[in-house]
């Protein structure tokens, strides 16, 4: 267990700021907040404070009361910054200077979700690699040039930790209990809480490519979607009228990524919608989308999502794939 004293529990403080979300400030409260010391004479002294005297109006126009405030930072070993209400808006000046009085001191700091941004703006996260929602991690890529945002993680961290969306935060507060406690606690806990006991940070966000609407042209979009078992690039650039090279260079300069990255995003996109919405077997799947086997697509799946096709169906269908 990580402590400034030997004899000491681990002090966690969760912070909540204006129209914080609820679903994210319960969180790390229900992992951290309940007294477990059945499992652990060693479990979290835990503190909610809140931003503003005498309390702070969260999401849906409850008040959490602002208990020892933000000089509670002062005596955390870890805090906790949940989602932000408002990823355009400034985070409160109080709590960004107090995140970068804590970290100086040694503190560790975590942020879930879109609580990331206040990260950010508190120049913790400056150079760093970090997670986000990934509905916003354009948002934060362009506000904050300085943050390398993986939008494909889970969680990442060094002495700095930051998760993905909503329910990712979990996934994070279970892996803090099990680098400070051990995995039999943090097994115990995910069982009681009725959740996988570790879902690795580097799994990926279940992220669509962003083929819907990229690409130089609607006419090769559309021809490609209704070819996809047969789609190459050589057809592709023969349906438009253009050479290879020029379907490249056009790719390139409207997408960002080449006719082939793009094509082989379309396959995956469909792979997943398949996979959710049809009986369809793996091998099915592959021979529509044009990745031949079903030996291909779990690879190219599992790379692209971070968990093999038969486990996203389960995760969006509840059952498994044949």
């Amino acid at each position: 267990m990580v402590s400034k004293e030997s004899d000491s529990r681990h002090r966690v403080v969760l912070v909540a700021s204006p129209g914080v979300p609820l679903f994210e400030l319960s969180i790390p409260a229900e992992v951290f907040g309940i007294d477990r010391r059945e499992l652990t004479p060693q479990w979290y002294d835990f503190a909610l404070v809140s931003t503003d005297e005498p309390g702070t109006a969260v999401a849906h126009g409850l008040v959490v009361p602002a208990g020892a405030g933000l000089a509670a930072l002062e005596q955390a070993d870890t805090v906790v910054v949940p989602a932000c209400a408002d990823v355009q808006g400034a985070p409160p000046p109080a709590l960004v200077e107090a995140l970068r009085a804590a970290h100086a001191r040694g503190t560790r700091i975590a942020a879930t979700c879109t609580g990331s941004f206040v990260l950010a703006e508190a120049g913790l996260l400056d150079g760093r690699r970090a997670a986000t929602h990934w509905m916003h991690a354009d948002a934060l890529r362009r506000r904050y040039p300085s943050v390398r945002v993986d939008e494909q993680v889970l969680y990442v961290h060094d002495d700095v930790w930051t998760s993905a969306g909503s329910a990712a935060g979990l996934d994070m507060c279970l892996e803090l209990v099990r680098r400070d406690l051990g995995s039999a606690v943090a097994n115990e806990l995910a069982r009681r809480i009725v959740v996988p006991p570790h879902r690795g940070g580097g799994q990926a966000q279940f992220i669509r490519p962003s083929t819907r609407t990229a690409g130089p042209r609607r006419d090769v979009q559309e021809w490609a979607r209704a070819h996809l078992a047969d789609a190459t690039v050589v057809a592709m650039a023969e349906h438009a009228g253009v050479s290879t090279r020029t379907l490249h260079r056009q790719f390139l300069g409207r997408t960002g990524q080449s006719p082939q990255a793009w094509l082989q995003g379309l396959r995956l996109d469909t792979a997943a919608e398949l996979l959710e919405s049809t009986d369809l077997g793996i091998g099915a799947v592959a021979h529509r989308v044009g990745l031949g086997t079903a030996t291909n697509l779990r690879a190219q799946f599992a790379a692209a999502y971070g968990v093999p096709p038969s486990d996203y169906r389960a995760t969006f269908r509840g059952r498994d794939a044949s």
